[in-house]
């Protein structure tokens, strides 16, 4: 089977963009994980991508492979402005415009088809109208919540923040609602737990 020829300019353009998405794999979050360290925006990615693929049979019509780019590509601009928390971005203008600036100049290198797939990809999960998007925005904010449940989060980490956070992409469809409502669960726990252990270290100032 014959393959197409990848002139060379479209090769040095694809390994330039590559190189510089290499960013996300050593950009923070504000999260962390079950070790206590950091949470990288790669790696958020990545189980987002494990996460749509294992629930996606739960969603009759959706079209798989699309969900799967969408969850890709959605975080791409971090790599050249990084992450911006959801603590910070609350009551703040919304960060979408200058990361989708960096976007741009991150997909710049590559061919004409890849970088307007890539584009298109993620203007369409900002604007979360199409059936992969909006399944894409509810997870994405699904996963998040599961880190922050799952990590190592330092003192000050406001658990209950998360029980309103991402509430209009997680609550209309019923998969997406059953998810919520454990995760949901396990932050009041968390957050509790972090209530006794503060009042214990109060306690313990004072004795």
């Amino acid at each position: 089977m014959s393959h197409p020829e990848l002139p060379a300019d479209e090769l040095h353009g694809i390994l330039e963009f590559l190189r510089a998405a290499e960013s996300l794999k050593h950009s923070p979050r504000t999260s962390w994980t079950s070790t206590g360290t950091p949470e990288t925006v790669a790696a958020h990615t990545w189980r987002l991508c494990l996460m749509a693929l294992v629930v996606a049979p739960r969603f009759p019509g959706i079209d798989v492979g699309k969900l799967l780019r969408i969850c890709l590509v959605h975080d791409l601009g971090e790599a050249i402005s990084g992450d911006i928390s959801a603590v910070l971005q609350a009551g703040a203008p919304s960060k979408a415009e200058q990361e989708r600036q960096d976007l741009l100049q991150l997909v710049a290198p590559l061919p004409v088809n890849a970088r307007e797939e890539i584009v298109a990809l993620w203007d369409e999960y900002e604007q979360a109208q199409s059936p992969e998007a909006k399944i894409a925005k509810g997870l994405d904010k699904l996963e998040t919540i599961l880190q922050h449940n799952q990590g190592v989060m330092p003192e000050g980490f406001d658990f209950r923040f998360n029980l309103q956070y991402g509430q209009r992409y997680t609550t209309d469809d019923p998969i997406l609602r059953a998810i919520r409502i454990v995760l949901d669960d396990e932050t009041e726990q968390r957050a509790r737990e972090r209530d006794e252990q503060e009042r214990s270290s109060q306690h313990g100032d004072h004795a």
